[in-house]
Formats: C-alpha cells, structure tokens, sequence
C-alpha cells in the first residue's frame, strides 16, 4: 500500500514505476531511447527550437507571467555593466560585464513540471478529495506556497518553499534526450482554430508514415510559433485567440492515444498544448485543463509549449522526414514547477 494514496485516479501510472516515484513516464526515455534518437541523425544540422525568451511579449498572453527583467548586479553602488577594473586599479585593463533576470519561469519557451498542476481527489477513498499531484504528492506538504488553501481559508503561513517533490530538478537530473516525432498540423489542416482530435491525428500519422513509439517526444506544430515572432514582442491577442489549433483534451479517443502510446511528452508552439477552454469532461466537477489532468496529475506525462516548431517543420516536409534527435533540458533548479527551455533539434 503506497503511504500518499490508497486508490489512484484512472488511467494514470500512479505506483507503476515505484511508490515514491517522481519522474512518471521519463522513466520511459531510457539509454535505448537516446540511442533511437541519435539513429535518427542523417545530417547533423541543428535547429534551435526556442522562441527568444523575451516572446510573446508585454503580459497579453498570460497576466500571470511578465517578461524577463534584465539588470546588472552591483559592484557596491555601481552597476556591474561595461565597469571598467582600471576605476579600481589603474593597473587593470579589464572592463566587466555581469548581469542578473527576472524571469517568469513559464513566460516563453517552457517546460511544465509534475508539479505545475494537480487535482482535488479522493486518495484516501474515504469521500474526502485532498489536493494532490502526481503519485499522491500533496499540496502544502510536498509541494508548499506561502498560502495554504486546503480548509477554503487561504491562510498564510510563512515563506514560498515550492516543489519539494517532483520539482523540475527531477527532470533535467534525468536529462531530456531521445528519439521525437513531428506532427506538423499547418501542413495539414492549415492555420484555423479548431480542437484536434484523434482522427485528425491518425490522418496525418497515416499520410506522413509517422511511427510514433513508446518513449517517444512528440511534437505538435500549429504555425503560431511564426505569428507570434511576425508580432515583434506585441502580440496580437485577437488574431491568436481566432487561429491555430490546440488538442482536444476532452477527445475520450485522443486520451486513450496518449494512454495507450507510452509517449513522454506533448510539445506544440502554443501556449497551453491544448485547446481553451476547453470542453467539460463531465457535468459536475472537473478539470479546465483535461489535458493537463491527464498528463501531469494522472501519467507523468511532459508538456513543452510555446516552442519553435516551424522552421525545423518545414525542413522535415521537405525532406520527408518526420523524426529527429531532441534534447532539451530544463534548469536544474530545486523546487521550480516549470522552466525555460532552449531545446536543439539535430537532424
């Protein structure tokens, strides 16, 4: 019996790979799977797959999450920036630069942690659902904020401690590195807006020869990725809102895909993989995010999102490929439940 949970959600891997497991199914992307992913190299070009971190811009997309702030550390009173070491010593030729952000750890190209959401569910299958994340970890004990929210009273207590169980550290200790596949929907279907669904995907899985495979990384390109870098840093929330797809996380098929599929992660270059809102799951209680329910609370499975997927997309179509290497660590930093990311594709 796991000592977090006596009953686990559904369709999910809570248990499966250890009671105190962490990793959910990065436990998949083993030595073999990195081995499939350098396979997968013919060229040796390389695609940077991240949007300059300063994207989309401004707080439109997200009021939650303000663009990084860049500033120089301080050498005393002084700014750190082109100071020049003969100011303290004549003798000295160097001029030094140092520099320090403020970064909304999500705002642009990012991965989300096991962490980044979990669910109100009865573990103890007493009728009483607590607040928990993947494997059983719970809010305010393995993962703690400055405000406790569990008995409804959003009571203080104390100072922000984050993930103190599956943290994005986790991750990049593992090392994100193996075989991924495209799934280029703007070739297919356009740039409209609509739900992907798994009939969607199996067309373009069929028409491309695509294998997708257990320990796999799969990518998803809508084409918003190059509408947001046309917008300069001032994105245009209308357009964006009216255009591109995101997945269908309510498409009962579409789950059972990722269920059934073994694949470690969901990547696409909008910003929450799925489609928003969404369609309820029921009509009682449920997720706003049913794919990252499913994904992040229920399998241990990876969303990477706002990625830069076109131009390495395009490429893949011309060449006829669909598969590649990726490797794409997160910061290893304890206790974060989401990192930027600056992923390489090398084909």
């Amino acid at each position: 019996m796991n000592s977090r949970w006596k009953q686990r959600p559904p369709h999910s891997t809570w248990g499966d790979f250890g009671p105190d497991d962490q990793l959910g199914r990065l436990n998949l992307l083993t030595p073999q799977k990195v081995r499939e992913g350098v396979a997968e190299v013919q060229t040796g070009e390389t695609f940077c797959l991240s949007l300059p971190l300063d994207l989309p811009g401004g707080t439109a997309m997200n009021p939650r999450r303000p663009p990084p702030q860049l500033n120089a550390t301080r050498r005393g009173e002084h700014a750190n920036m082109t100071y020049p070491l003969s100011r303290d010593n004549p003798q000295l030729s160097d001029v030094i630069c140092d520099d320090t952000v403020t970064l909304a750890l999500q705002y642009s190209t990012q991965w989300d942690s096991l962490a980044h959401m979990g669910q109100w569910f009865d573990v103890n299958a007493n009728g009483e659902p607590e607040m928990v994340f993947y494997n059983g970890y719970k809010a305010n004990v393995d993962i703690v904020g400055e405000t406790d929210y569990r008995a409804g009273c959003g009571c203080h207590h104390g100072s922000h401690l984050g993930a103190k169980a599956l943290g994005i550290e986790n991750m990049a200790q593992h090392g994100i590195q193996g075989r991924a596949v495209m799934i280029d929907i703007k070739r297919h279907f356009g740039t409209e807006r609509f739900a992907f669904g798994y009939t969607h995907l199996q067309q373009i899985l069929q028409a491309d020869g695509i294998e997708v495979r257990p320990g796999d990384l799969v990518c998803f390109r809508t084409g918003m990725d190059e509408a947001i870098l046309s917008m300069q840093g001032e994105p245009d929330m209308t357009f964006l809102n009216s255009h591109f797809a995101g997945l269908d996380g309510s498409d009962a098929q579409l789950r059972q895909w990722i269920v059934e599929s073994g694949v470690v992660a969901l990547i696409a270059d909008n910003p929450a993989v799925e489609m928003l809102p969404a369609r309820p799951l029921n009509d009682d209680f449920y997720p706003s995010h049913p794919l990252h329910d499913l994904c992040l609370f229920r399998l241990g499975v990876y969303l990477g999102e706002l990625w830069l997927l076109s131009p390495l997309a395009n490429w893949l179509a011309h060449h006829q490929r669909h598969a590649f290497l990726l490797t794409a660590p997160p910061l290893r930093l304890p206790g974060a439940v989401g990192s930027p990311a600056t992923p390489v594709a090398t084909v």
